[in-house]
Parts: structure tokens; sequence; C-alpha cells
């Protein structure tokens, strides 16, 4: 193909030559498609969406800005710039690639709107205050082409929802635009491309290279105990982990919390005997920092990473020679997405050291290498009617220049995200931004825009500034600036931790012990303390449930083993004593059989119920369960979940038969009886400060004067209250109500396992002892009510009787 000789020439200077899947690419954009390149990391998928733009660049050179690159982290940016930049700088396109986000400079920014580049590397947030500019429409009315990286990770999130509203915003002012997206590890891709396109185009899917292997080795220990908790095995598996990283000459060492990564990079440090080439990466560190460290890894000087999700996605550096996963992924596609960042080449296998952190996670890695010789990965389903971010579309909108109302609701109607909006939710968002609703007239900050000659326009210019201040969805719940007296910045912990620390107390970030000084302006002033001892940071939503494709797996593994057919691999016979024993004092869960166990203790009554349907399911069904049972007799429970089950302790025993079960499982009138069951009115109240931050109730404050978590839940908190007693009907109150059903709660896997119910067979065991199952229920429960050093003593002295019992 000798339209292709650029890039087969930049290619070659590589040493490679174009794979099957970037040719379909470029054809495809040359023909005016838009769609989805889906391959996994690694595997060349940025230059095959990138490629049809290098050649039309080269070949009919245009004028002003004519590309946008979206990526969702800022830390991506700038690395993803230079990579763009390369094809371009080969053909003799200098300085072609630029980059804008909500680190550039304002300075920078006036630049790049009076001297735009040809193509310009952006965040959905930062492209959403493009929008809102008068000269908006001018500026970007060269737009040839929008790409937008790792398109899986923006799909279910309100970030995803802001995209796809300021896409369709483009292609209102560009008719021919083109939209592709680039995607790795996704189960739901047919509707993955049909939200990134909209209803503009029928989307095309370039797959490339999906038949990559997953080479998985689990670092297992010398002994498993049959009575799992969590950080049993973990960090005593130190030295194997060491030992591993040093056979090595780089590795990537993933956790699935920020938290995880600061004790892992704390004990590696102490242990090996390169403590000067190990670095921490995680979101809540510096810029400065994190880029340390992914510089480390580009030239090869850092021999080890311990990172979170922060490293998950497309950061370009060199592959390295191993990925170690701490603890269990929880999901296929994150297994699959980290293990990428080896063998990051075209044909290379992608290889991951899976150290699991107790004995159950053993058994997920089972299920695990079973899925992965299937082929499939969880879907991500995309958000609709987040009307909190159509308010703040409209807004926007209204500032680039005016809009009419009608040709508007047409516009945001042909996205995924509000197909289906109806004409009266329409008129009630332009009601809400016009005058702010029946409750907030009277108050002049909420009446935001306002009809002028038939176009929505803003003419208020303090409302139009605090307005592109407070553009995003990104919130978080409130974090402080860690700062070392001489001005060093470490980066951001969360208010709600550091608010419980004295002055003098000590806690562990950025790989540092650090001593508190004050606090004072959202800035923790620190300095460096003397001791190891500290305390470790929790953040808020740091664990990730398990996935429902992998508890499927994992009942399947215990089918197995029940049925004599359990899988010749490592992970499964290491599991097998845990299953065995399980299997002998009680039963084992299967797809066709749900698992009941009463044990009697000195603590009380406990129901041990194990539906395997991950963390945040379980929380709202044993609320549930509970509510359920004391509207029939006076009981009160005390409650735990794991991803496995949940525990029900109450003072007395509670005597339920199988069909008594079968009807506290009923799914007839579930959301009505979880709303009862659980104080429902404070978590939409809770969830409801992200959703006026969202649509502009509340305002996060001026750069530098960012208001505490605490007022702005107070101000969403006072909003919620008026509304609710005089704007009863306001509908950004019943979309606090769904998403604490929908995200908080996961209701629709909750009705899944109640359906799933109807076909199951209610086993019921009473054990004289906790199970294999039920320990770490119990061990959980206890950690909240004991210190570190007693819980551990206490959970061990447990786990030695039952160890004895069950010889």
């Amino acid at each position: 193909m000798n339209d292709c000789c650029p890039l087969e020439a930049f290619l070659a200077g590589r040493g490679a030559e174009p794979q099957p899947f970037q040719r379909a690419a470029w054809a495809a954009y040359a023909d005016g498609a838009s769609g989805l390149v889906h391959a996994p990391t690694g595997s060349g998928k940025t230059l095959a969406a990138w490629g049809g733009a290098v050649r039309e660049s080269i070949e009919r050179p245009g004028k002003g800005l004519q590309y946008l690159w979206i990526t969702p982290l800022r830390a991506l940016a700038a690395d993803t710039a230079r990579a763009l930049d390369r094809p371009l700088a080969h053909a003799g396109l200098q300085d072609a690639v630029a980059l804008r986000t909500g680190d550039t400079s304002a300075h920078r920014k006036r630049k790049l709107m009076n001297q735009p580049p040809p193509a310009l590397v952006t965040t959905p947030e930062s492209l959403s205050v493009m929008l809102s500019y008068a000269d908006a429409p001018q500026r970007l009315k060269n737009l040839r082409a929008v790409f937008v990286d790792e398109w899986h990770d923006l799909l279910d999130t309100k970030r995803g929802v802001l995209l796809q509203l300021a896409l369709a915003r483009l292609r209102g002012w560009n008719p021919g635009l083109r939209t592709w997206g680039l995607s790795a590890t996704l189960g739901n891709l047919d509707e993955a491309a049909g939200a990134l396109v909209g209803a503009y185009a029928e989307p095309v899917i370039i797959a490339g290279e999906l038949d990559r292997p997953v080479e998985l080795v689990s670092l297992l220990p010398d002994a498993v105990d049959r009575f799992p908790w969590a950080g049993r095995v973990g960090i005593r598996q130190l030295k194997a982990v060491v030992e591993r990283i040093d056979s090595a000459e780089t590795s990537l060492l993933f956790t699935n919390t920020r938290s995880q990564a600061e004790i892992w990079f704390n004990a590696i440090q102490a242990v090996c005997d390169w403590p000067d080439r190990v670095a921490l990466h995680h979101g809540s560190i510096s810029r400065d920092l994190r880029q340390q460290a992914e510089q480390g890894l580009a030239d090869g000087t850092l021999k080890c990473v311990v990172a979170t999700a922060s490293l998950d996605l497309g950061v370009d550096f060199s592959p390295v020679d191993q990925v170690l996963q701490v603890g269990s992924p929880k999901g296929i596609a994150r297994l699959i997405q980290r293990a990428g960042r080896s063998g990051h080449r075209p044909g290379g296998t992608a290889r991951i050291v899976c150290v699991p952190t107790h004995a159950l996670e053993i058994a997920e890695l089972a299920a695990v290498r079973e899925q992965l010789s299937t082929g499939r990965v969880e879907p991500r389903r995309p958000l609709t009617l987040a009307l909190d971010v159509l308010a703040q579309h409209v807004v926007t909108a209204a500032l680039g220049g005016g809009v009419a109302p009608d040709a508007l609701f047409d516009e945001v109607r042909t996205t995924h995200a509000f197909a289906g909006l109806e004409p009266a939710q329409w008129q009630w968002v332009l009601d809400f931004v016009i005058r702010g609703g029946p409750a907030l007239e009277a108050y002049p900050a909420f009446r935001r825009v306002e009809p002028v000659d038939g176009l929505l326009r803003v003419p208020d210019r303090r409302i139009a500034m605090l307005h592109r201040l407070n553009i995003g969805t990104i919130t978080a719940d409130g974090a402080l600036a860690v700062k070392f007296q001489k001005g060093a910045v470490l980066g951001h912990v969360e208010e709600r931790f550091l608010a419980r620390l004295r002055p003098g107390e000590r806690f562990v970030f950025a790989g540092r012990v650090l001593e508190l000084i004050r606090i004072r302006d959202m800035t923790a002033w620190v300095r460096a303390a003397k001791t190891s001892k500290a305390q470790v940071p929790a953040w808020q939503g740091g664990r990730l449930p398990l996935s429902t494709l992998l508890a499927d797996g994992l009942l399947k593994l215990f089918e197995d083993f029940a049925a004599g057919c359990l899988p010749n691999a490592a992970e499964a016979r290491a599991a097998a004593p845990l299953m065995a024993l399980q299997q002998r004092v009680s039963a084992l869960p299967a797809r066709d059989r749900l698992v009941l166990e009463q044990v009697v203790s000195r603590e009380g009554a406990h129901w041990f119920v194990f539906p395997f349907a991950g963390r945040l399911a379980h929380e709202g069904l044993a609320a549930l369960l509970a509510w359920r049972i004391a509207r029939e007799r006076p009981v009160t429970f005390s409650i735990t979940v794991n991803d496995y089950g949940l525990e029900l302790l109450s003072a007395e025993p509670v005597d339920l038969t199988a069909e008594h079960w079968q009807r506290l499982f009923d799914p007839v009138g579930l959301e009505r009886d979880i709303v009862e069951s659980l104080d429902a009115a404070n978590m939409a109240k809770h969830r409801f400060r992200d959703i006026a931050r969202i649509a502009g109730l509340v305002q996060q404050g001026y750069p530098g004067r960012g208001k505490a978590v605490r007022q702005i839940q107070a101000s969403s908190g006072l909003v919620f209250d008026v509304l609710s007693e005089h704007d009863a009907g306001n509908l950004l109150l019943d979309q606090a109500r769904r998403e604490v059903l929908e995200a908080q709660l996961e209701v629709r896997r909750i009705r899944a396992v109640l359906e799933r119910s109807r076909s199951q067979r209610f086993e019921l065991r009473a054990p004289e002892r906790l199970t294999p199952l039920a320990f770490p229920l119990w061990a959980d429960r206890l950690r909240a009510h004991l210190t570190s050093e007693d819980w551990q003593a206490r959970v061990e002295r447990m786990l030695g009787r039952l160890e004895r019992d069950a010889a």
C-alpha cells in the first residue's frame, strides 16, 4: 500500500511493520468512518488509531486545530503527546502536537488559543472548558477527528457522560467529524462503540491481536491456612517477592489500594539491597513523584515500581520484565490489563505473577486461570440520564456562544447517555439552570442561564468564571495537600483521615514516615518522623469488589471439587484442603446451591450466608435480610460482609427454616424494602454532595482557596434539606436515590442473587465451630473493635483452636 509509505517508513525505523489490524484502521479512517480500536495494551493500537490522521496530515495539511486526542489522565498526557508526535516528526512535521490540561499555565493556554497546533492532547474536563468560550465554534470549526484514549476507563463514569455531550457539541459544528476510541480488555464492544459515536454513525470495530496469551504464575506460600483471613499471607511472602524482583531487571508490583501500595513499598525498601531503585506510584502522591517513577522505568534506572491503577493505563515506557499483582485482581479484565505491562509489544506474551494475601484468594486465582482460557472479560455499562452532568453541560453550551434550547435538546439526544431523555426531563433541566427550580428561584446565584433572543446565554461574568473553575465530574472525599515545612509537596491525603490525627502523630505517605505539625489552609504541614511506627491512610472506596464473572468462576471451582474433577493447576491444588474442610464440616456453595450456616458462640448467634456476589452487593443484601427478619420478630443484628458472604449476628438465636429463608430472598419488593432497610435518606444526602457539585449547586471554591469537604457537605446538605422540603419532585433528589441503589449497593446484582435463589437449593448447616468460609467474616468484624495488636492475637488464638478441632 503505497499510500501508507510514511507510516511503514516510521515503523521500519523501529524494526517493525504494519499489522493487519493497523492497516484496517487506517483504511477505515480514510473512508470517513468512526469506531473503536480494541486491542491489548502494547499491541500497537495507538498507531492504529492515529495512523490515518498522520497520513492525512502529510497528504492534505489543514489549517488551525484539526485533531483532538482525549486522555483520561493528566499523568498520561505528556507521554501521549510525545508518542503522537513521533510519526509526524519522522515525516518532517515538527511540533505538531501540543498539550492542554488542568496543569497547563494560563499563559500557555492563551498561546494555544491564538496559535493552535494541528493536534492537541487534552482531558475531558479541559475539552469542556474549551467549549465554554464564545468563540469555540470558530476555533474548533476545522476539526477533522477526535480520538479518545482508554475509552473503557471512561465508559461507565460521569466523565464518560460529559465527554459524550462534548463530542455531540463538536459534531454539531463539524458534521463530518470522525470519532475513534481506543480500548483494551472490554466485554461489551458493540455497546461501548455505540456510546462513543452516538447516533451520528454506525461504528466500525477494529480488533487486533486479541489472542495474545497471558501467562499466569502464582507465588504460593509454603503452607496454606485452611481458615483464611485478610493479611494472613500477604506481607509474609515479602522474602519471596523480593527474590522474584531481584531476579529480573525491571518489575511492576501492582496493589489494589493505595494503602497496600504504601505498605509494600516501605516493606520492600526495608529488606532489599537496592532501596534507591524502588519507587512508589499512586494517584495521591504528587505529579513530580509520579513522573520520577515513570521516567525511572523509561530509562531503566529503577528496578521496581510499586503502583496502583495509576499505572494501569497507557503511560509510555518500555515493557517491564515482569508484573506482580498483590492480592486477587478481583476481575479478569483488570488482570489482563496489568499483565499487558510485560510483553508490551506486538506478538509478546503478557506475564503476571500473582501474590495471594489469603487462602481464598488462592482459590480466586484458580478461577482466574480457568476464566482466562475462555477468553471472556467483564463488560462496563455506560451510564444514562445523569442529569447533574447534563445541567453542567447546558451552562457550558450557553457560555460557548449561546444555543437554542430545542437544538440543544436534539443534540444531547444523539448521545447514548441521553437517548432516552424525555421532553419533561429536559424542561426540568432548563428550569433548573434558568431559575434554580421552584425552591431556589429567590436566590440569584442559582439563576445561571438566561434566554436572550431565543438563545440560552450566561450574562453574569462571575457565574461564568465560577462555572469554568468547577467544570468536570471528578469528585473526591476531600483532600489536603501534604507539604514539608520547607515547601516540597508530597501529594494529597483525604481530609477525613488527617482530621483524626493530632499534631505529633505519625502516618505513612509517599513512601515516607511523616509527623504531622499542623493543618492550616487546606494543607497538612509535616516533617520527617524519626520512628517507623505509623498509621497508613485508608482512602475512600479503595477496596475492589469481586466481579460477577470471577465469582461465577469461583463457584464453578467449588462444583468441580465436589464432583471430583478439580483442575490440575497449582492454585486449585493449594486451595483443595480449604475446600475439603469446608465440605466436610458444612457444605460448599455452588451456582445451584446457597449455603447458610448457623453457629452459636459466646458472642451470640451467627447466621453466615454465602451468595458470592461481591462486597457492595452483600452490604445491601445483609441489610435487606436483617430488616425482613426484624419485620417479623423483634431482633437486632450486627452485620459484617466480604466478597464471599455476609454475617448476621444477634444476641439470641433466630431459628429459620429453608422455606423461611426462601421467602426472605423473594425479589418482589426489593427496591422498596432495601430503601426501608437502610438509612437511605442519609445515604442519598451524602451522595447528593457530588451531584450538587457537578450540577453547580455548590462550588469547590477558587484555586488555592478550596473548600474543606465538611464545608461542601454542609452546603450540599442544606440544599438537600431545602429541596426535600420545598421541591420534593426535584429530579436531582431522585438521581441521588437512584445512585445509592445502583452504584453504592449494586441493586442489580442483589436482584440477580434473589432471582437466582429461586432455582437454588437452600442448604442449612449448623457446624459446631466456624468454618473456613465463616472465619474471615468473624475476623473482619473483630477488627473493627480491637487494636491491631489485640485483633491479631485474638485471631491467632481462634485459628489455633479451629485447626486443632479440625485435625
